[in-house]
């Protein structure tokens, strides 16, 4: 199928964009990377009547480091996200999570905006900002928001943004001294959607113990999970393989997981054990030779 008729409008500034926005309401969609919207749009899932097209917007194209915080443009390509030094130095987790995004196709017209934006439960990065509880910048014509994932991940492929808002910076702690991180995916073939995700982030102190855990799981509900029962089992222990198996133990009863094509809810739940308990591991082992 092809897209039904829609009028093109190309923008060079947030501004014009959100003017556009305003004018045309909810008939409007905005065009990064295309990489979600139009294959809806394809298939007639989506069918807004205007596209507004952001790739010249240059303002929001950025990766900066500020006071502890790495803050990255919303129109960043995820191909710049993988490959950015300041990324892989002050974020590794964000750079590792890219790798899994589709194909390097996808990632060289993909955006970081695009992506959390979209709201799919199985996204890469919708998991590592909610691991990381990352702040989201949202601005319309009278003011500019900042929220966290908590307050912007709404459910199934829904986020709460206005109609006449644009997402424009993500901003992401730095990882501490000391921390280290895993993430797996489990898949049916390279470049699919995540069945279900895991993602970790440890910090350990001096004397070989954990000062803080960071444990979240995506494919296992309506939006990516923060797991507070594994953390608390974690923080201020010695992360030996019992309470990594503790921790992981306690995750199934968390998560929210329907049955599909890909996988029964019971198998879903097994996979996001076994998924964090790797991811643990790895991030662990990390952690304790970075001190």
């Amino acid at each position: 199928m092809k897209p039904a008729a829609f009028k093109y409008v190309r923008v060079d500034s947030v501004e014009a964009a959100l003017s556009a926005l305003e004018q045309y309401g909810s008939d409007a969609k905005i065009l990064a990377g295309g990489q979600s919207l139009v294959p809806m749009m394809n298939f007639r899932i989506a069918q807004p009547s205007v596209l507004v097209d952001i790739n010249p917007v240059n303002e929001i194209d950025f990766i900066r480091a500020e006071n502890g915080w790495l803050c990255i443009g919303a129109r960043t390509r995820q191909t710049t996200l993988e490959k950015n030094p300041d990324v892989n130095q002050k974020c590794p987790l964000l750079a590792a999570a890219v790798k899994w995004i589709g194909h390097p196709q996808i990632r060289n017209r993909g955006t970081l905006g695009g992506s959390l934006v979209h709201g799919d439960p199985t996204a890469e990065l919708a998991l590592v900002a909610t691991l990381l509880d990352a702040r989201l910048v949202i601005r319309s014509t009278a003011k500019s928001r900042t929220v966290g994932p908590a307050d912007f991940f709404d459910g199934f492929m829904s986020t709460r943004i206005t109609e006449t808002e644009i997402l424009t910076e993500v901003r992401y702690p730095a990882a501490p001294p000391g921390s280290g991180y895993g993430f797996h995916e489990l898949c049916i073939r390279q470049g699919d959607f995540a069945v279900v995700a895991a993602a970790v982030q440890f910090t350990a102190d001096d004397v070989g113990l954990c000062t803080e855990a960071r444990v979240a799981v995506s494919g296992a509900g309506p939006k990516p999970l923060r797991i507070p029962a594994a953390e608390k089992i974690l923080a201020g222990s010695d992360a030996s393989a019992a309470v990594l198996d503790a921790a992981a133990a306690c995750v199934p009863a968390e998560l929210q997981p329907m049955s599909d094509l890909k996988g029964s809810e019971a198998y879903r739940r097994e996979m996001a054990r076994i998924f964090v308990r790797r991811a643990l591991a790895d991030a662990w082992s990390m952690a304790r030779e970075k001190r």
